[in-house]
């Protein structure tokens, strides 16, 4: 197992070893990562104050009559999680193509989150987003208009949904939207589980001048329930470098911009 130079890189690596065992010990994270008991025993402790393990003695455990969400659920402390090297990378990509003055709308994902985290070096922004965890990472900056939609409040995410939401979305013009993915494919385009989710990303596209998606390459190759729109719909894509060379060469040709980076 690869030793991971941050928190929350070993403890996306602890759950993934998790889900592959169901059971691990303490000495054996401890070994894994090169890093003390103690170390462990935090990580463990905060990752089952997220309520995605039960800690024993010794170690921890998954149960299957736990309230833990696999990653292609609703769970949103869990997904930040899964991949948090990729999201971050790809979040201080896709900030780069925002430029002062801006109005970006922002998904509810927590790759489109770590978009919001890298805005530091801007100064005039209008921020508007469905998701109450971006709308807090915004507010911090003290200098951007912030603006939260309306809406059914998502009790997993945090996220607004519906037609209130969708009303209030039709009041702007915004220059970038950055979109989460949940599943990615060209053929199918890209989906989600929720319904009601895939209706509202469809009028945030609507809305948006230019559609970066940003999610990383466990997306890729998946369909879900909800169709929120086709390929063709999407102007760049800011991924990891595990994402397909011959899905970029197919999306090129479809003049759709591919960005990856490396961890």
């Amino acid at each position: 197992m690869k030793i991971y130079d941050t928190a929350q890189g070993r403890r996306s690596a602890i759950l993934q070893r998790l889900r592959e065992d169901s059971t691990v010990t303490v000495s054996q994270l401890k070994e894994a990562f090169g890093v003390s008991e103690v170390t462990i025993r935090k990580d463990l402790r905060i990752l089952q104050d997220r309520k995605l393990l039960v800690r024993v003695h010794g170690g921890a455990l998954m149960e299957s009559n736990t309230n833990q969400l696999e990653p292609d659920e609703d769970n949103f402390s869990f997904k930040q999680t899964v991949n948090s090297l990729e999201k971050e990378a790809i979040g201080r990509a896709a900030a780069a193509h925002i430029k002062d003055g801006d109005t970006i709308l922002v998904d509810s994902g927590t790759t489109a989150l770590e978009v919001v985290r890298n805005l530091n070096k801007f100064n005039n922004l209008t921020i508007v987003t469905t998701s109450v965890h971006a709308m807090m990472e915004a507010v911090k900056y003290r200098r951007f208009k912030v603006m939260l939609l309306g809406g059914l409040i998502r009790e997993t995410s945090l996220s607004v949904v519906g037609p209130l939401a969708e009303s209030n979305l039709k009041l702007f013009y915004c220059d970038k939207l950055f979109l989460g993915v949940d599943s990615f494919s060209v053929e199918a385009g890209i989906s989600t589980p929720n319904v009601e989710e895939a209706s509202t990303n469809q009028v945030m596209i609507s809305r948006a001048a230019e559609v970066i998606a940003v999610f990383d390459s466990s997306k890729v190759n998946k369909r879900a329930l909800a169709f929120i729109a086709s390929v063709d719909k999407i102007n760049t894509i800011v991924t990891d470098s595990g994402f397909p060379l011959n899905m970029r060469n197919q999306l090129k040709s479809m003049n759709v911009k591919v960005e990856t980076v490396s961890i």
